[in-house]
């Protein structure tokens, strides 16, 4: 089969397309062959090796565990292994694989894996998973969003963005999204109440305003995001795509300093990392389903130009997330 494949780390350089192996199916996997696949920051990540901390989550230290790129994806069911009873061959899914999705056919574990939503196409469900769940779990499970409050997003344009101010609206509250002058179109199509664009505003400019502080862009200092929070608000720090050092990127604001800060007031500053499984992906279903949500495409690639993608990603251009098409 086709893949998208890297043997060192490094920039987008180092992808090539080459054939390979399909991969083996284990008992509780499903073999996929996949017709999408999503492009975030975190395939930059992977790909890069960088910050160092990725690498010590089990995607190797010196050179990738997994040599295929790309994580979400969506497509059809080839085969099942023997532990997996409630998925036949022929059945749309989407969700996250194990063996790189930049690739012709993937395996996935059936519990991060669901039934596609059946209102969209493959190349919008494979750009849900990762950072629908995400804003999911933000919005829901670290903030416990309730009608009335007022949430702002920071990023909002993005890919988890797009998805958590579509999630909040979805959930009764109030929010204001926050991105550049020139995705506050699409921010405000999304449901947003108000936009602050920060090339001219700052977050802070109505005071200690909002119930709900969803940060996906991960460079503004917490001092300045507790100003725009009530005196009981919830400040959720999603990924850490920026600052910080070779060690910890951006990581260190979510993992070390907002826990220990938190300590010592009465907000609540959360770090959150996601984890994709089958109960969400049926809950963003739903959603969908309904016309709550839609995900936003920003460009579709061919498998081949993948590198351009991920460029394109990393390079914080993007309105949702990149699609690659296999």
């Amino acid at each position: 089969m086709k893949a998208i494949v890297q043997d060192v780390y490094g920039p987008a350089d180092v992808l090539q397309l080459r054939d390979i192996d399909q991969p083996p199916v284990d008992d509780d996997e499903v073999l996929v062959g996949v017709r999408a696949a999503g492009v975030d920051p975190g395939v930059w990540h992977l790909m890069t090796g960088r910050p160092y901390l990725v690498r010590t989550f089990g995607f190797g230290l010196r050179r990738p565990t997994v040599p295929v790129r790309g994580l979400d994806l969506a497509g059809v069911v080839e085969a099942v292994g023997a532990a997996v009873t409630d998925l036949r061959p022929g059945d749309e899914i989407y969700g996250v694989c194990e063996s790189g999705s930049y690739a012709e056919y993937a395996t996935a574990r059936r519990q991060r894996l669901a039934h596609k939503p059946a209102n969209l196409s493959f190349a919008q469900a494979a750009v849900t998973p990762i950072s629908g769940t995400t804003a999911l779990q933000a919005v829901r499970d670290c903030a416990s969003v309730q009608p009335g409050q007022q949430v702002m997003v920071i990023g909002a344009a993005g890919g988890v963005g797009s998805f958590a101010v579509q999630i909040a609206k979805a959930y009764g509250a109030t929010v204001t999204g926050v991105c550049s002058t020139g995705k506050a179109d699409l921010v405000r199509s999304l449901g947003a109440d108000d936009v602050i664009d920060y090339t001219r505003d700052e977050i802070d400019r109505h005071g200690a305003r909002y119930d709900v502080i969803i940060d996906t862009a991960g460079n503004r200092p917490l001092r300045l995001l507790r100003r725009a929070l009530t005196p009981r608000g919830t400040l959720v720090l999603v990924g850490g795509e920026n600052g910080g050092g070779p060690l910890l990127g951006g990581f260190d604001r979510a993992m070390l300093r907002a826990p220990l800060l938190s300590m010592v007031t009465r907000q609540r500053l959360r770090g959150l990392i996601a984890k994709v499984r089958t109960a969400d992906l049926d809950e963003l279903r739903r959603l969908i389903e309904s016309d709550a949500v839609t995900p936003v495409i920003d460009h579709t690639y061919p498998l081949v130009a993948a590198p351009d993608a991920i460029r394109h990603v990393a390079g914080g251009h993007a309105k949702g997330k990149a699609v690659v098409t296999v």
